[in-house]
C-alpha cells in the first residue's frame, strides 16, 4: 500500500517474496561447514551465490557460511536483522533481476568477539574457511611479500591477545584445531594477490615462526600434514549498492532489505584441486577446477584489474567519478585498449581454451555498464597493494623483453600523479586511502616538480624494487607526469593515443 513502510527481509517474511527470488536451499536446513573472513558486498555477490547454487544442485546441506566481519559493525548489524538473507540484485543494461540468497546461517565480528572466531575456525564442522578481507587485510610488505611483523595488530597478535588479524586468526585457529584434534582445513583466499594460496601459506607460516619454538614449531607441523591454501582466481564486479538499487529490491521481492548488493550477470570462480579435507562441489555451480590457476589469474589480474585500475586513476584525474564515464571517454578508451593489446598480452601465458580477444572485448563491455556505477575512487583507494599484481608485474616481463612499457607506465604515472598532486584536473580533492598514505604524503608532499615526484615515489621500496627505479620506466613516468601536468590527463593520453 502507498505510503506503508515494507517489513524487513527475515525467515519470518520469505512468504511475502515471489518464489522465483526466494533461497535456493533453504537456509533453516543448513549446516555450518565454512567460515567466511570479510563478507563484504563481494563476497556475498560471488562465493556465497557459488555455494548456494552448489547446495541446490548436490543437496549437501553442510555448507552454511559463518560470516566473519574483520570491520564493520553495519554488516554485522544488517544480517542479524534479517537472519542472514540478502538480496542479490544483478543489474545489466536492459535486464535486471533479484534473488534472495540464504547461505549465510551466522554472523560474527571479529572486533567484538575474536575468541568466538578462533572457535569457529577450529570446530570440527568447519572443513574450509574461505576470505576477502582485500589486499591490506594481510599486513604484507608489498615489496618483499612478507608479513609485517613489526604491524602493531601482528605484534599484539603473537603476543598472545585474541587475534584481530587474518593471518593471527589463521595461525591461532590452526593452534586450537591441533590441539583439538579437528581435523584437516582448507584455507581458500580469494583476494587479488597473485599465487594467493601460496602466499597466505607463507605469511601464516611466517606467523606460527614468530611465535616460541616450542608453540609454534608443532602448529606448523601439523599444518604441513593436515591445512591446505589453495590459489584461486575470482571475478564479478559488484559496487556498492545505491539507494535507488535497494529501493529496486524492495520492488522486485516484495520487502525491505538493507543487505542488498548489486553485481553483473558475469561470474568467474578458478580454483586449485587442492583441498585438505571435505568440500563444497562448486564446479557443480561453474566453477572451475584446475591443476593450475596461474595462466588465468594472471590474464584477469593484469587485463581485468590493470585496465580497472588505469581507469580509476585516469578518470579520477580528469574529473569523472565512475569508471564506465571514464570509459566513455575517447582517450582513455584507446589507452586501456592499448595497454591490454600492446602491453599486457604479449606477457600472458594463454589458459588453454581462452580467446583472448574476446576476453579483452568483455573487460570493456563489462566497465561500460552503466548499471553498475563503479567509483573511480573506489577502484583508485590502496594503490600501494594494487601496482604489483595489476600493473607493475607487466612492467617487468615488457622491460625483461627489451620492450618499452608505455601504457602500464601511464597507468602508474596516474597513481602519482592522483598521491602527488590530491586533486583532479578539475581541482575536485582526490582523497588519498591507503595504508601506506602517511609515508606517501610525507614523500610526495616534498615534491615540487613531475621529475621530483617522480623519483621520490619510485624511491618507496615497498612498492617499487630499486631496479624499477633505475629502468627506463622512470623516464616514462617523467614524460606521462610531465604531459599531464602541462597539459592535463585526458588531453595528454589522447595525443599519445593517436599515434
Amino acid at each position: 500500500m502507498t505510503g506503508e513502510a515494507l517489513p524487513l527481509l527475515r525467515l519470518g517474511t520469505l512468504d511475502r517474496v515471489p518464489g522465483r527470488s526466494r533461497p535456493r536451499a533453504d537456509p533453516r536446513a543448513l549446516g555450518l561447514g565454512i567460515v567466511h573472513l570479510g563478507p563484504g558486498v563481494f563476497h556475498r555477490a560471488h562465493q556465497a551465490v557459488f555455494t548456494e547454487d552448489t547446495v541446490a544442485a548436490t543437496g549437501d546441506t553442510r555448507w552454511g557460511i559463518t560470516a566473519v566481519s574483520q570491520r564493520s559493525a553495519a554488516v554485522v548489524a544488517g544480517l542479524r536483522r534479517q537472519d542472514g538473507l540478502y538480496t542479490v540484485l544483478e543489474r545489466a543494461e536492459d535486464v535486471t533481476s533479484a534473488r534472495v540468497v540464504g547461505v549465510i546461517r551466522a554472523v560474527a565480528s571479529a572486533a567484538w568477539d575474536p575468541a568466538a572466531i578462533v572457535a569457529a575456525v577450529a570446530d570440527p564442522a568447519t572443513t574450509v574457511v574461505t576470505m576477502t578481507v582485500t589486499e591490506k587485510g594481510y599486513r604484507r610488505d608489498p615489496a618483499t611479500g612478507g608479513l609485517r611483523l613489526t604491524d602493531p595488530g601482528i605484534e599484539a597478535d603473537l603476543a598472545g591477545r585474541p587475534p584481530l588479524t587474518v593471518v593471527g586468526q589463521l595461525a591461532r585457529g590452526l593452534q586450537r584445531r591441533m590441539q583439538r584434534d579437528s581435523g584437516p582445513l582448507t584455507m581458500v583466499c580469494c583476494d587479488n594477490l597473485p599465487g594467493n594460496g601460496r602466499v597466505l601459506a607463507d605469511l601464516v607460516g611466517q606467523f606460527l615462526a614468530a611465535l616460541p619454538a616450542g608453540e609454534g614449531s608443532p602448529v606448523a607441523d601439523w599444518a604441513g600434514r593436515q591445512a591446505a591454501f589453495p590459489v584461486t582466481m575470482v571475478d564479478r564486479i559488484a559496487p556498492a549498492p545505491t539507494g535507488d538499487d535497494l529501493a529496486t529490491v524492495a520492488r522486485l521481492i516484495g520487502v525491505a532489505d538493507e543487505s542488498a548488493v548489486v553485481t553483473e550477470p558475469f561470474r568467474q570462480w578458478v580454483i586449485e584441486d587442492r583441498f585438505a579435507g571435505p568440500r563444497p562441489a562448486w564446479e557443480a555451480a561453474g566453477a572451475t577446477l584446475t591443476r593450475d590457476v596461474g595462466p588465468f589469474e594472471q590474464a584477469k589480474l593484469r587485463l581485468l584489474n590493470g585496465s580497472h585500475s588505469m581507469l580509476a586513476y585516469l578518470g579520477g584525474l580528469a574529473g569523472y567519478q565512475t569508471v564506465h564515464e571514464a570509459l566513455r571517454r575517447p582517450a582513455f578508451a584507446a589507452a586501456v585498449q592499448r595497454l591490454m593489446t600492446d602491453d599486457v598480452t604479449p606477457t600472458l601465458q594463454v589458459p588453454d581454451g581462452m580467446d583472448v580477444a574476446s576476453y579483452r572485448s568483455s573487460v570493456l563491455t563489462r566497465f561500460s555498464n552503466a548499471a553498475l556505477p563503479y567509483t573511480t575512487a573506489k577502484v583508485a583507494m590502496d594503490g600501494s597493494q594494487k601496482l604489483g599484481p595489476r600493473l607493475l608485474g607487466t612492467v617487468r616481463d615488457r622491460l625483461a623483453t627489451g620492450a618499452e612499457p608505455r601504457w602500464a607506465a601511464l597507468a602508474v604515472a596516474g597513481w602519482m600523479r592522483q598521491t602527488w598532486r590530491q586533486t583532479s584536473d578539475t581541482g575536485r580533492p582526490l582523497p588519498l586511502d591507503d595504508p601506506l598514505a602517511e609515508r606517501i604524503r610525507t614523500v610526495a608532499g616534498a615534491a615540487a616538480t613531475p621529475v621530483q615526484a617522480v623519483d621520490a615515489l619510485l624511491g618507496i621500496c615497498d612498492i617499487f624494487e630499486p631496479e624499477l627505479a633505475e629502468s627506463p620506466l622512470r623516464g616514462l613516468l617523467v614524460d606521462w607526469m610531465t604531459a599531464m601536468d602541462e597539459h592535463g590527463t585526458e588531453e595528454a593520453t589522447a595525443v599519445v593515443a593517436s599515434q
